[in-house]
């Protein structure tokens, strides 16, 4: 695998780039391997989005697509629209092994069981994530730490778990809230009605429309058809998580809680480990699916969020108002927020500036542009701090939960008066000098 990542690189240097997130615990390289028009840097304006595949080193499908992908997309930039204009606004980063020791131990034609699942310590990788709804005491591995670094430093708009073993595509929340924790963190006060399965966040509707973005592209995911007897059957191929069964510690909770990044688990095998002369048959099955489901990451609202000067803010915490999961802007002052079709309001706090409620509309067509200026706060008005987020759990930042009822502004944010905000003059400059 090594050897055909550095070589692909090599041979497509213009659109592709090859760096390593970190080393597994036998030392291992994690391999990750953008695939963009733009491989080397971020395109302001433009999205990060990711798949990750054998985090459960006996679930190979994933793995040898996401080989698979990486040579599609490279080879169709000349030929596929399409690919181009994805390969033209988006930043693919593909991490094809997260546990390369685990499959290093794993076998092919082992549909089932555990040889490999593991890391070399014996942990379960998708169960070594902070957790908002459990405490998870679950040591760190260095494979999971790496993904939380890379996860924190790039602001992924999308992403996708690729496992194996069903044939579904799994949303947000695995988990379901604990009640002693639950009278503590604001969080949990959205799920009063949703005690036991499912578990629903704020964005279902997103992360329906996202799962079955996957499985309706899938000819056989979407009938929803169970892989033998005593297996569930999943309605169009899709499940909450904690509906199938609860996990504690999972990496798509963690991407959606802690970086507002939309995560879906994407099980693409009944078998975890088929014979290499079926992958042809996967690949086929899976490839529509996989280019259309980042092409999401374009749906929605997007922007810059600025000072007067129309320099970036960065760090503004957002949130769209009823759906309190918020998201940061980069240091370029950037925003993405996958969003159905509907009018919203987008919350916006920063220290040192007033709040801000902006209205906006999002269309099917094309997502929207929104740029929003913040004004700065005068001392004594005790508009710095943007509201708390929900209780530290575990290593790394706090979860970017904003609740709706621990702002300490007391003043109603400024409000935009009209669908989009306005633009300063200072901003014009700003993209002029970037984009021409």
């Amino acid at each position: 695998m090594t050897k055909y990542l550095r070589t692909t690189s090599s041979r497509h240097p213009k659109l592709t780039a090859l760096y390593s997130i970190g080393k597994s615990v036998q030392g291992r390289d994690l391999w990750v391997m953008v695939v963009s028009a733009s491989p080397y840097e971020h395109m302001i304006g433009k999205p990060d989005v990711k798949y990750v595949a054998n985090m459960h080193g006996n679930e190979a499908v994933g793995r040898e697509l996401m080989l698979h992908l990486i040579q599609y997309l490279v080879n169709s930039y000349e030929t596929d629209p399409y690919i181009k204009w994805l390969l033209d606004n988006t930043r693919i980063h593909i991490l094809p092994s997260m546990n390369p020791d685990g499959f290093e131990v794993s076998r092919e034609g082992q549909c089932d069981g555990g040889q490999g699942r593991y890391n070399a310590r014996g942990f379960d990788l998708n169960r070594n994530f902070p957790d908002y709804f459990k405490q998870n005491n679950k040591r760190g591995q260095p494979e999971t730490d790496a993904v939380k670094e890379w996860t924190s430093k790039i602001q992924f708009v999308l992403s996708g778990g690729l496992h194996g073993g069903a044939l579904v595509a799994s949303y947000p929340f695995d988990n379901t809230p604990n009640s002693r924790m639950c009278r503590s963190t604001p969080l949990c006060s959205v799920f009063q009605n949703y005690a036991s399965t499912p578990s629903l966040t704020p964005d279902d509707d997103v992360f329906k429309h996202l799962a079955i973005t996957y499985s309706s592209n899938h000819p056989v995911m979407s009938r929803g058809v169970a892989c033998k007897a005593g297996t569930p059957a999943f309605n169009r191929g899709i499940t909450n998580g904690a509906e199938w069964y609860p996990l504690t510690g999972g990496m798509q909770d963690f991407n959606y809680v802690w970086y507002g990044c939309m995560e879906v688990t994407l099980e693409l095998s009944c078998c975890k480990f088929p014979p290499a002369s079926e992958l042809p048959k996967f690949w086929e099955e899976n490839r529509v699916s996989l280019v259309k489901f980042l092409a999401e990451a374009h749906r929605g609202v997007h922007g810059f969020v600025m000072d007067e000067n129309g320099n970036p803010v960065e760090k503004a915490a957002l949130k769209v108002k009823g759906r309190d999961v918020g998201f940061q802007t980069t240091k370029y002052g950037e925003f993405w927020r996958i969003l159905l079709p509907g009018v919203y309001k987008l919350e916006v706090y920063a220290e040192g500036y007033l709040p801000r409620e902006v209205d906006l509309m999002v269309v099917e067509q094309h997502p929207t542009l929104l740029n929003v200026t913040l004004h700065p706060a005068k001392r004594n008005d005790n508009l710095y701090r943007h509201p708390t987020v929900g209780d530290r759990l575990g290593p790394g930042p706090s979860p970017s939960y904003h609740s709706q009822h621990s702002s300490p502004h007391t003043n109603k944010p400024a409000s935009d008066g009209g669908i989009f905000s306005s633009i300063t003059s200072g901003f014009n400059n700003f993209v002029s000098n970037i984009f021409g």
